[in-house]
């Protein structure tokens, strides 16, 4: 699938981060073997709203090199428009290794000076983001860099200025930035969102409360309309100022809960834009990320819209 024309409709939904490739290792061949694939929070956010049939866009920058055209090529099979995502000839695509043992799986990054880290406030594709409904970005978006930070930043006041909502997953990733820092940047990107969707653990490392309510209400105060409090196997606990759901687990058999998360949080997003009641928008993202732990790897194991359905319909 191509992207988007000059004509086609706008975006509905924008990320904003770092994408990346994605080499697995397989067990296969004394452990030399490795699966490629795909990887990048805001990237997965990105294909997850976009098979549950939103309109979704990208914001980045990429290498030009072939692991940049892998991702292009991804997103054209996708239908993720990714005309806001620049090639910077100086710079790389970032990627990363995931290996296993004992202790489960080890991720190595190889991110530092990537293309997507060299992004600055004059590149952002400000027309695009005006016209956009909500604006997606992460911890991790604006912890790769300073200059990336700044243009995260500067995303966020177009979006706020034109009225467009400002969805934001915590992802904190301690190897990327103090905790200090963390706080601080996070606590200010709170005050700014409309949807919040942070884990647990982020949270409680963040705040140093551990009462999901608390920390609920903790995100409500600081500013955010809504909060998805992604709580792992135990669900999800949803709110606004009015109303909030305790969202059961949905039943799977879980295999690898790599991008799990970003899999909520793309079909929660993509659900609010197509006008589904909170609860509602809650059950189905949790169903979305129980289904994506039933594959390996953050992205291929990502349900379609069918695919939801049809688990959500056997559930009753």
């Amino acid at each position: 699938m191509s992207p988007p024309g000059r004509d086609d409709p706008a975006p509905d939904i924008l990320a904003y981060g770092e994408p990346m490739v994605e080499f697995n290792q397989t067990g296969e061949g004394g452990g030399r073997l490795y699966l490629q694939g795909f990887g990048g929070d805001t990237s997965n956010f990105a294909i997850a709203a976009a098979r549950q049939g939103a309109r979704v866009g990208y914001l980045s920058a990429l290498g030009d090199d072939p692991y940049g055209r892998m991702l292009r090529a991804l997103w054209d099979e996708e239908g993720v428009d990714h005309r806001g995502v620049a090639t910077d000839p100086a710079a790389f695509t970032a990627v990363y290794f995931v290996t296993h043992g004992a202790r489960g799986h080890d991720f190595h990054f190889f991110r530092s000076g990537s293309a997507a880290s060299r992004q600055v406030p004059a590149g952002l594709p400000r027309d695009a983001i005006r016209r956009a409904k909500v604006l997606h970005l992460s911890g991790i978006s604006l912890a790769i860099s300073p200059q990336a930070c700044d243009t995260g930043y500067a995303a966020i006041d177009c979006a706020l200025a034109a009225g467009v909502r400002v969805s934001f997953d915590t992802n904190l990733r301690r190897k990327l930035w103090s905790l200090g820092r963390a706080r601080a940047v996070m606590a200010d990107v709170m005050k700014l969102c409309d949807i919040c969707l942070p884990s647990l653990e982020d949270l409680q490392a963040l705040t140093g409360l551990s009462d999901p309510d608390a920390l609920v209400d903790h995100c409500l105060a600081q500013g955010a309309e809504i909060v998805a409090l992604k709580l792992g196997a135990a669900g999800a606990l949803v709110a606004s100022g009015t109303e909030r759901h305790r969202i059961a687990p949905f039943p799977c058999e879980p295999v690898d809960a790599t991008g799990a998360g970003d899999a909520f949080g793309g079909a929660f997003v993509a659900r609010l834009v197509a006008g589904d009641a909170l609860p509602h928008a809650a059950r189905y993202a949790a169903c979305a990320a129980a289904l994506s732990t039933q594959g390996f790897g953050a992205v291929a194991p990502i349900p379609r819209a069918a695919d939801v359905q049809a688990a959500l319909a056997a559930c009753g």
